[in-house]
């Protein structure tokens, strides 16, 4: 399979699948999920950890985050962008020849799809080179009721749990990173944040949505006027007093560093558009009302 690989490190040690493409739930596979931790920290010692009945809430909320729990938006293509959008993550795939500002992340993720042996549509693994088939929005729509993305759509429906799994891990791994790229005079404290953040399932949350939703904040293409709007921006950028909680600080900074995107967006359409509904978004970032994280 010649899918392209953009550095998300898929260990295959975790293989409890947690959400709706599968009822087979082990033991040893919540175990691992619960007790995820990411040894590249230099400080603290920083876990997600969620139980299958916590992932598969967070899986379901960012499908409903991203489309309103609607099928057809599996398959879309956003106005304004120059690449369809797939998945319960609206993961990025470039059409050939675009390159893009933002991080692909759709081939990384069909290479998990690939290790976790899902049943991947004939058309779709045998493509070569893995760029996506349309060139432009108008190609995709005259498509858009053909046999191959129903059968798309159909695949990503009922692959959810995977992908809620990839999105889990991909913020997991992204949090020594995160760290290592803090100022130095700061790394103990985005490493604090990530930690109290770590501590509840609503902080787990927004730390996976965030980082599905805007990046880790890394890549120095993602930047309008040097100023970055990913999960290391939104850390720097935290403040307040200890009797507000991690989670509420997370969420009035994230607000702030979006703001200042779309401000400084050349295309007046993140200011018009995208961003009220960014922030809507962020009000998602609150605890659930039943899970609690077992340590």
């Amino acid at each position: 399979m010649a899918f392209k690989y953009f550095g998300v490190i898929l260990l295959a040690s975790l293989m409890g699948l947690a959400a709706c493409d599968s009822d087979k739930k082990t033991s040893a596979a919540d175990s691992a999920i619960q007790n995820v931790e990411n040894p590249g920290l230099q400080s603290g010692n920083i876990s997600l950890a969620l139980t299958s009945a916590q992932l598969d809430w967070v899986g379901q909320q960012i499908f409903r985050n991203e489309c309103a729990g609607r099928f057809q938006c599996l398959v879309h293509w956003n106005d304004g962008e120059a690449f369809p959008s797939l998945g319960i993550g609206h993961f990025i795939w470039y059409p050939k020849d675009v390159e893009g500002r933002f991080v692909e992340s759709f081939p990384a993720l069909m290479e998990y799809m690939e290790q976790r042996q899902a049943n991947i549509p004939e058309w779709l693994r045998t493509l070569e080179p893995f760029d996506a088939p349309w060139d432009v929005k108008a190609d995709f729509l005259a498509v858009d009721d053909s046999p191959r993305l129903a059968e798309l759509r159909e695949f990503l429906a009922g692959t959810q749990g995977i992908q809620a799994e990839f999105i889990f891990r991909r913020a997991r791994q992204s949090l020594g990173r995160v760290v290592d790229a803090a100022p130095d005079d700061r790394k103990s404290e985005v490493a604090a944040r990530l930690e109290a953040l770590s501590q509840t399932p609503g902080g787990v949350y927004a730390i996976i949505d965030y980082v599905n939703f805007k990046g880790e904040g890394l890549s120095p293409g993602e930047r309008y006027k040097d100023q970055g709007w990913g999960l290391l921006q939104v850390l720097l950028e935290m403040s307040g007093s200890s009797e507000r909680s991690a989670l509420v600080q997370f969420r009035e900074a994230a607000g702030t560093v979006l703001t200042q995107r779309a401000e400084n967006a050349k295309d007046p359409i993140e200011r018009e558009r995208w961003l009220p509904g960014w922030l809507k978004r962020l009000e998602t970032y609150a605890e659930p009302p039943v899970f609690k994280i077992s340590k």
